[in-house]
């Protein structure tokens, strides 16, 4: 394991070096709140180049789209255009300010009305919201919007929301807070829904508690249901709803519409598919579209125009507001950006792109890591191989090994159907030398583990730290320097979040 070098920044720190300076206040000044000042809170003093250094330094010790391949399955990492930002960064988009009325923001409301008629002609449905922050918060409206349309008919007994068994997490997560019961609908040896246990939960006595269908299609394995109609159909009959979750519209972009497949409502991830900024928690915007049937439902307000102005408006019987105002706006104008740059003809190109450079990883790898759903037919914008290279090798270790080749690792142990998954999305945006040399990297991973083993168990090698705890790391986190220890234990102790406050005090404290 490397030696984690400790930010030289403090060591380097001496008594009357700045790196910034401020310019004097032009306001009255007023001393801050007792309760926000802390004491000890041994800041360096330094020069502006040691500071420059020291974060671009950091900057260099994380993976970024914009310097590797991020294969993320279910989870689209694709290159952002640079043209996306230059257009978010436009002065007036930029400095605009909701607090202001309709009239002076004419043209942020226009955009997000543009872009609210440009979702719709792409997916089919009848109304937009682009309210939620996020794709799971996108999801919760499309819930709370079925939940809001029982209540409104009197069927508050209809409490059950059916998912399948390789759904997202988000989906029975969000059954439960929206106050629903999720329940589990089996796969076939396919891949594909059960409709046999599908239709033994809709119908007889089952029917009365029938809220609705979460289902993904493209579902999680990479593979379309080919009866996707049959089943919308099924739940349809037994008086429920179809949720569509549209974390994998990548593959149908400018090819299928999911409205004119019977879907009620459906989010769509536009910092994924749209090919806005995403990573780190944010921002995302969960766009949300209804058919005629819950479009008076969506959260508002939306923009609507009227001649040639636009303005707010709130559907009547919307579930109310997610979020502040219209939504993350600098990601809507992205998204609209990206829309405009490809127009329709390239909006499809983008999503065959997709279905084809992940088939042709996939026939790349697929004799070494096999396929346990679908293997013998097409996959869609992903697909969910299945490693098995003896040794008592995991996923894990492949996936830790491939940092050493300069892949960020695709998506592993999901989804959970999948024995030691590994999911692999390309996305449209990769060149076929990028997939080849990562489909050649897989390749000799898989050498590797018959020949030397202990490569990936110890993987991975040539990062600042080596393999962490990372479930300590996420449970315990540490979250400021602790100086005056340069050991290389000292040093991963700290990040793995298992240094104890007793051993390394904590240097900024709260004042008394």
């Amino acid at each position: 394991m490397k030696e984690l070098p400790v930010p030289l920044i403090y060591e380097e720190s001496a008594g009357g070096r700045r790196g910034v300076t401020l310019p004097k206040p032009d306001v009255p000044q007023s001393p801050l709140p007792e309760d926000l000042l802390r004491d000890d809170l041994n800041l360096p003093e330094t020069d502006e180049p040691t500071v420059v250094r020291h974060f671009t330094r950091l900057s260099r010790q994380n993976f970024s789209i914009d310097g590797q391949f991020y294969p993320l399955g279910s989870c689209t990492m694709k290159y952002n255009p640079r043209m996306n930002e230059e257009a978010a960064g436009l002065r007036g988009f930029r400095r605009a300010h909701p607090l202001l009325g309709a009239a002076e923001n004419q043209g942020a409301l226009g955009l997000i009305w543009k872009l609210q008629e440009s979702l719709k002609k792409i997916t089919g449905f009848a109304a937009f919201s682009l309210q939620p922050a996020a794709g799971a918060q996108g999801e919760l409206a499309g819930v709370l919007m079925i939940r809001a349309y029982h209540q409104s008919r009197g069927n508050r007994e209809r409490k059950r929301i059916l998912i399948p068994d390789s759904a997202h997490g988000t989906n029975p997560a969000t059954c439960t807070m929206a106050g629903f019961t999720a329940e589990t609908i089996p796969s076939t040896p396919s891949g594909e829904l059960d409709l046999g246990a599908l239709k033994n939960a809709c119908t007889g006595e089952k029917q009365a508690t029938l809220a609705g269908l979460m289902i993904t299609n493209p579902n999680t394995l990479g593979l379309f249901e080919p009866r996707i109609r049959e089943i919308i159909a099924m739940i349809h009959d037994a008086g429920g709803l179809v949720y569509g979750d549209g974390a994998n519209m990548n593959a149908l972009l400018g090819v299928l519409k999911p409205a004119d497949l019977g879907l009620d409502v459906m989010h769509l991830n536009l910092h994924k598919t749209f090919a806005t900024p995403h990573g780190g928690g944010g921002p995302g915007a969960g766009a949300v579209g209804a058919g005629p049937l819950l479009a008076d439902y969506l959260p508002g307000p939306l923009a609507a125009k009227t001649g040639e102005t636009y303005g707010p408006v709130t559907p009547p019987r919307s579930i109310g507001r997610l979020k502040a105002f219209y939504g993350n706006f600098g990601v809507l104008v992205r998204a609209y950006a990206y829309i405009r740059l490809l127009g329709r003809e390239g909006i499809r190109r983008a999503g065959e792109q997709a279905v084809l450079n992940a088939n042709y990883v996939k026939a790349l790898i697929q004799d070494l890591y096999p396929l346990p759903f679908g293997a013998d037919r097409p996959c869609m914008h992903e697909f969910a191989a299945s490693p098995n290279l003896g040794n008592r090798l995991s996923t894990l270790d492949i996936a830790k090994r491939l940092i050493d080749y300069g892949f960020h690792p695709p998506t592993v142990y999901f989804p959970l159907i999948v024995r030691e998954a590994l999911m692999v999305e390309p996305t449209e945006t990769e060149s076929k030398e990028t997939l080849d040399a990562f489909a050649a990297a897989l390749r000799a991973i898989a050498g590797e583990a018959k020949t030397r083993p202990e490569l990936l168990t110890a993987a991975p090698h040539d990062t600042p730290v080596g393999r962490l705890d990372e479930t300590a790391a996420a449970r315990k986190p540490v979250l400021t320097y602790c100086p005056g220890t340069r050991s290389r234990e000292g040093s991963v102790m700290r990040l793995t979040g298992l240094i104890s406050k007793e051993i390394y005090p904590r240097t900024i404290r709260t004042k008394k």
